[in-house]
């Protein structure tokens, strides 16, 4: 073959990589955009390079042959997001409706592979019905690697998973396996098993909104940890939330200039927290006051309502916050929170994010539902993520931290850097009127049990129910006014932002791992 004809072959075979019309079309009817449109609002401008595009279906199945395309039906590569490099692939439901068959698997293995070497972010946006069966082994062995890859990923660099269509059967896995998930409101599900399934095997009936769709996993199973309304909000979020993550384990999240005074004081908090200590608030306008102005971006919003995590910045730095919210349960933990708030401790302690927890929670939740449920093991997963946290970790106390709840989120004994209380703050086992219930029973049961009651919680609580008491014996080390929240916490972080943990150090050197309470 002749130079010339090697040229006319290659600008033939590239011509070959042009969608389909017709499937376009068709993608469009269903108000979806094609892998292509998808990295294009994705990925910087003119910043993609494509990977393995001439990689097609190797099977001899004479049926499949007829069918091969290159590209096999995911586009891979690499490109920049705000001018920091990542790795991406796309699947594209056009070709034989995103199926995942080897060479599928094996460019997407490739690209995973690629993200970890480099220690960049990796980012999958998913649209496929699954395994082809038609590849039958061969189709789930490459599921096998990329499952692996993900693992061997986790905590080293960030993956993102973004289901922009169905993700079915062993497609679902690899996002399980990955930091963050985002759905839109109308064409993501994700599913292990469909509808059709379900009827014929339970005779359950559901359709595919009510079985996997973005309102069960966002605040049902809590796979989902983003929402958006279509897919230009939802790659636009994904921009977003990059911004507050590191390249990788070994680097310090992007330091953005916030233009927010580390001065200035909270002077609104006091007209957002009740003094009344039973009445209720949004945790969120109180971190909202606190943290640099519009930067709180809020991870798993939908899901267990009763604690509040997401990103910020202090002083530009970037910071996690963990939050009990006292509109929903009291701000009570319960299994849900439990898992929530570990998932995200974690991942923070993994890209080197401190950590600065608002606490206002009487305790764990009570009840049979709960116990046997396994809030001890779920309950346990806090106490396990804060104490494995080698990052700078501070804990402001509003107003209440009751029992195991306060040894999770505030106690020094669990490594806390920084704890600080406002005035208000009670830190005891249980609140005045508990604590007298028990302790008193007695003399509460006789003739003048109401008045006695009456003024036993008063004396206790004037006797405990303050932060003086733990801070006189160096279980708090500051009690600032609410105004001041913002200037302590921005100088507490300053001053641990060289921090090292040797302890932590020395157990990663000698043991493979601990073993979590799943």
């Amino acid at each position: 073959m002749s130079d010339g004809d090697k040229m006319k072959d290659f600008r033939e075979r590239v011509k070959a990589l042009e969608p389909d019309r017709d499937a376009v079309k068709a993608q469009h009817a269903k108000g979806k955009l094609t892998a292509e449109e998808r990295l294009d609002l994705l990925l910087d401008k003119g910043s993609f390079t494509e990977l393995d595009a001439f990689a097609e279906l190797q099977s001899s199945n004479y049926d499949l042959a007829a069918k091969k395309r290159p590209r096999d039906g995911v586009i891979t590569g690499y490109g920049t997001i705000g001018k920091r490099p990542a790795y991406v692939y796309a699947q594209d439901f056009t070709f034989m409706g995103g199926s995942m068959g080897e060479m599928h698997n094996r460019k997407i293995a490739n690209v995973m592979e690629l993200s970890l070497k480099a220690g960049c972010p990796c980012i999958g946006l998913f649209d496929s019905g699954g395994a082809r069966i038609q590849e039958g082994v061969q189709a789930l062995d490459g599921g096998g690697e990329i499952f692996r890859l993900n693992t061997m990923m986790s905590g080293v660099v960030p993956q993102i998973s973004v289901i922009l269509g169905p993700c079915a059967g062993i497609a679902v896995y690899s996002p399980a396996l990955t930091d963050f998930i985002f759905m839109t409101k109308k064409d993501s599900y994700m599913f292990i098993t469909g509808p059709e399934v379900i009827k014929a095997v339970t005779g359950e009936q559901i359709d595919f909104a009510g079985l996997g769709g973005a309102a069960a996993h966002s605040s049902k199973s809590g796979v989902a940890h983003f929402v958006a309304e279509d897919e230009k909000e939802c790659l636009l979020m994904v921009k977003a939330l990059l911004s507050y993550l590191p390249q990788n384990n070994l680097e310090n999240p992007p330091l953005i200039s916030t233009a927010d005074s580390p001065v200035r004081a909270n002077k609104d908090i006091a007209k957002i927290v009740p003094d009344d200590p039973k009445k209720s608030y949004d945790m969120r306008d109180v971190i909202s006051e606190v943290v640099d102005k519009r930067t709180f971006f809020e991870v798993h919003a939908e899901y267990a309502q009763n604690a509040v995590v997401g990103f910020a910045r202090l002083d530009s730095r970037v910071i996690g916050v963990v939050a009990n919210q006292p509109s929903v349960l009291a701000g009570c933990l319960d299994i849900d929170s439990s898992n929530k708030i570990a998932h995200f401790v974690r991942l923070c302690d993994a890209f080197n994010i401190p950590l600065v927890n608002f606490v206002d929670v009487t305790g764990y939740l009570p009840g049979t539902e709960q116990e046997h449920n396994g809030i001890i093991r779920h309950g346990a997963k806090i106490l396990y993520a804060f104490s494995e946290a080698s990052v700078p970790k501070i804990s402001l106390v509003l107003r209440k931290a009751y029992g195991g709840a306060y040894i999770a989120l505030v106690s020094k004994g669990m490594g806390y850097d920084k704890v600080i209380a406002w005035p208000q703050a009670e830190i005891a086992v249980m609140g005045a009127e508990q604590a007298v219930n028990i302790i008193h029973r007695k003399e509460i049961a006789g003739k003048d049990g109401e008045k006695v009651r009456k003024q036993k919680v008063a004396e206790y609580a004037e006797k405990f129910l303050n932060p003086y008491v733990a801070a006189s014996q160096g279980r708090v080390d500051m009690v600032i006014a609410p105004e001041g929240t913002r200037k302590s916490l921005i100088a507490c972080l300053s001053m641990l932002s060289t921090k090292r943990d040797a302890i932590v150090d020395r157990q990663k050197k000698y043991r493979k791992h601990g073993i979590i309470p799943l």
